[in-house]
């Protein structure tokens, strides 16, 4: 069993990766803003505040673990993705650390007519800055990413806020704004490219 470290993991998507990291046996640091307001702290998990745009916090958090996933966002500032995966970078090498599992946006993925589903023409303004700033840390694992072991996953389209764990999923060619998924599923599939490093960087996308 292995010792994992996961960044945002007061969110849907954090918490989901914590219990089914637990239910395969490894041991959780499980990193928050504001430790005083996570419940979800069981045997086998230890619930530290941390700052994922730290590349200090990052690397002392990370020391002694075999793999880091990173849940954490944020609507504001736009920088914040940038900011993570810089100190993500820094800090996992200096904690020697070579396995990143991130959670990203559907919205940074290809359509069927190999267009992004940001750059379609129908695509909500409000959401751009945000869903930017998430292509804009993207594009830091892939310029300087390179002595991860790093996979970008997506949902195909959308969470689904209130589906149940079905034990499945799917990967995708394309993004479908349509599917969707939900948290627990996404979950098994953060664990599952977690425990079979492959050494290639993609972006993936599940459903």
């Amino acid at each position: 069993m292995g010792k994992y470290v996961i960044f945002g993991a007061g969110g849907r998507a954090g918490r989901q990766a914590v219990a089914e990291a637990r239910r395969r046996g490894h041991e959780v640091t499980a990193v928050v803003r504001d430790p005083s307001r996570y419940s979800g702290a069981t045997d086998g998990v230890q619930v530290v505040a941390g700052d994922v745009t730290d590349a200090a916090d990052v690397a002392a958090l990370a020391a002694g673990h075999d793999v880091a996933i990173n849940a954490a966002a944020v609507i504001t500032p736009d920088t914040f993705f940038t900011s993570a995966a810089h100190a993500l970078v820094k800090g996992l090498q200096q904690a020697g650390v070579n396995r990143l599992v991130a959670v990203g946006l559907a919205s940074l993925l290809p359509g069927a007519d190999g267009i992004r589903l940001l750059d379609a023409p129908d695509f909500p303004a409000e959401f751009r800055p945000f869903c930017l700033g998430h292509a804009a840390g993207l594009e830091v694992l892939r310029t300087d990413g390179g002595a991860l072991d790093w996979v970008y996953i997506s949902p195909a389209g959308d969470f689904d806020h209130d589906g149940e764990r079905t034990g499945r999923y799917e990967i995708r060619d394309h993004g479908d704004m349509t599917l969707r998924i939900s948290y627990s599923d996404f979950a098994i599939a953060l664990l599952d490219e977690s425990e079979t490093p492959q050494h290639h960087h993609n972006h993936l996308a599940v459903t």
